[in-house]
């Protein structure tokens, strides 16, 4: 196998995005812990929730977004339902996957928990790039996101 392997420049960008990858959200997950006992997880089903049409979606939609299997997402959703945060209806398009609801209690868990959630992306990321800097991030992020698998 002929390896095109990093050049040196290639190799500290890499290791220092790699570094990012596990610091930052880290951080950002002990701070959401802290400040409303919610893990990075239930902030993503919960904020996308609040943002679809009568706070409910279906379980695959969502999986799909989390990149997660609906297995995974199926198990976590039940930890949340079992907490009040979120409830299961069947999917008419769907026989085996269901809908996930935001209930009222869980809309006040994210209401309550978005401010801080906000202040600590604010302090450990955001506050720290210049506007240009925000737009070149925003735009390698998508295109490296949206590769196809």
């Amino acid at each position: 196998m002929d390896t095109p392997w990093l050049s040196e420049d290639e190799e500290r960008a890499w290791r220092a995005f790699r570094r990012l990858l596990i610091a930052l959200p880290a951080r950002l997950s002990r701070d959401l812990a802290r400040d409303s006992g919610l893990s990075p997880a239930d902030y993503e089903v919960l904020s996308t929730l609040s943002e679809k049409p009568n706070r409910r979606w279906a379980l695959k939609d969502l999986a799909a977004k989390m990149e997660w299997s609906r297995s995974r997402l199926s198990h976590h959703a039940a930890r949340m339902q079992a907490r009040g945060l979120v409830d299961k209806e069947p999917d008419p398009q769907d026989a085996r996957g269901c809908i996930l609801h935001l209930t009222d209690d869980g809309f006040s868990v994210l209401a309550e928990a978005a401010p801080h959630h906000v202040v600590s992306v604010r302090r450990r990321f955001l506050d720290h790039l210049s506007p240009d800097e925000l737009a070149v991030l925003r735009k390698l992020s998508t295109r490296i996101a949206d590769l196809p698998d």
